[in-house]
């Protein structure tokens, strides 16, 4: 038993969602109950490509996941855009897990932060079914997840919704590790079509090997989660702010000490 709040409690759960995100496939039907985040990670993958895509004022066409969680996000690039843009963008899919992942684990510092992020994360993966994706997997799997978060974050208990926001975010910081053959890989076969890797892209726009572009992405994400952890298991944030003393006591002292 531990102290409810503690350091030693959050470690906990953590630990518990690392070990059914690297294990739960190796258990009884474990793949197919892992089947629906391996999917989810593809869209926080592709959705990295997009959304880079967009901000950097390009046009995010469609999303396809395939049924073996692969997936392509098709973007159009304007032939004058420098090789930067299209390196960042073919960066932005790698990155994405990440950055959603250390997210979602500082919102679990945050009790105010447990409900809405989980609705967030719910809109967002309606509203890129309607607007996005377009494959049968997609239609089939993102909206049940998103329904799956919407009830949670509804009806289920404060632990309940913590602890799906703090296996959401191991999810999307262990993705690297799942990735991490394709990140060291020049080429790929993706729905049945050999092209290059999202590092293989990388090394085309910016010339250095895409090993050093998948080692800097590795680090990058590391750092990241790293950083997102020490946060949300600080017992410096977690402890009680101390007693301010009245004015008229502070005036006090101040005039002592003069």
């Amino acid at each position: 038993m531990v102290e409810r709040g503690s350091q030693a409690e959050q470690v906990g759960r953590l630990l518990i969602a690392v070990v059914l995100v690297l294990f739960l496939p190796s258990l009884p039907f474990g793949t197919y109950l892992i089947y629906p985040f391996t999917i989810l990670t593809t869209w926080f993958h592709e959705m990295g490509h997009g959304m880079t895509a967009l901000l950097l004022g390009q046009d995010f066409e469609r999303l396809i996941i395939f049924a073996n969680g692969s997936g392509v996000a098709e973007s159009y690039v304007d032939f004058d855009r420098s090789r930067l843009t299209r390196a960042a963008i073919a960066a932005g899919g790698p990155l994405a897990p990440c950055i959603v992942g250390a997210a979602l684990i500082v919102a679990s510092a945050h009790e105010r932060a447990w409900r809405p992020a989980l609705w967030a994360m719910a809109g967002a993966l309606f509203l890129s079914v309607i607007v996005y994706v377009r494959s049968p997997v997609g239609f089939a799997v993102l909206p049940l997840v998103a329904a799956g978060l919407s009830l949670m974050a509804w009806r289920a208990s404060a632990a309940w919704v913590r602890f799906a926001l703090q296996f959401l975010g191991v999810l999307g910081a262990m993705s690297m590790l799942r990735d991490f053959d394709y990140l060291f890989t020049r080429q790929a076969v993706i729905g049945g079509q050999s092209q290059l890797s999202d590092t293989g892209q990388i090394e085309a726009a910016l010339v250095l090997p895409y090993w050093v572009w998948a080692g800097i992405i590795l680090l990058i994400c590391a750092t990241m989660i790293g950083a997102s952890l020490k946060y949300a298991l600080s017992d410096e944030r977690r402890r009680p702010p101390g007693r301010a003393l009245p004015p008229n006591v502070a005036q006090f002292r101040r005039g002592r000490r003069d």
